[in-house]
C-alpha cells in the first residue's frame, strides 16, 4: 500500500484547524484513487464529525482530535479520536424531512449528513473518556446508489 495510502493528524480542537483535517482526508483518498464523488463524501461526512466534536463536544474548552484515514479493501476508513464528553452519533434519530427546512429549528442535520456520505460509521467510547467514531466510505461510487 502507498504510504500516503495512510495517513495520522493530531489537532488542537480549534474550528480554525478543520481545513488540515480536510485537507489529510483528500490526501488518502486521491492515493487510493477513489473517485472524485467518493472523496467529496468523505471530506463532507469527516468535515462535519470534527466540527461537532468541536463545537459540541468540547464547548469551546482545549482539547484535541487523532484523525487516522487509510485504505482498508475496498473502503476508505477514517476514525476521529477525542476526550470530549462521551457521545454517540449512531443513535441519534433521522430528522423527520416532512417538516419543511424552514420550520425546523436550526443544526440537527450532521449525524444524518454523515449517514448520507458515507456506508457506515461506528461510535464506541475511549476508556479512558472520550470518543472514536469510525466512518467507512467504498471507493465505488455507485455503492451509495445501491442504498
Amino acid at each position: 500500500m502507498d504510504e500516503a495510502a495512510s495517513r495520522h493528524l493530531r489537532i488542537e480542537a480549534d474550528v480554525e484547524r478543520l481545513a488540515d483535517i480536510r485537507a489529510l482526508v483528500r490526501e488518502v483518498a486521491r492515493a487510493c484513487r477513489a473517485p472524485e464523488v467518493c472523496i467529496n463524501d468523505l471530506v463532507q461526512a469527516v468535515d462535519e464529525a470534527a466540527t461537532n466534536v468541536i463545537v459540541r463536544g468540547y464547548h469551546g474548552k482545549p482539547g484535541w482530535i487523532e484523525v487516522t484515514a487509510r485504505l482498508v479493501d475496498a473502503n476508505i476508513v477514517v476514525t476521529l479520536e477525542d476526550e470530549a464528553p462521551t457521545f454517540d452519533p449512531t443513535v441519534v434519530p433521522a430528522p423527520d424531512l416532512s417538516i419543511p427546512p424552514q420550520h425546523r429549528r436550526p443544526g440537527g442535520m450532521g449525524v444524518h449528513l454523515i449517514r448520507l456520505a458515507t456506508d457506515g460509521f461506528d461510535h464506541r467510547p475511549r476508556p479512558r473518556g472520550g470518543n472514536i467514531l469510525t466512518l467507512t466510505r467504498s471507493l465505488d461510487p455507485r455503492a451509495k446508489e445501491d442504498r
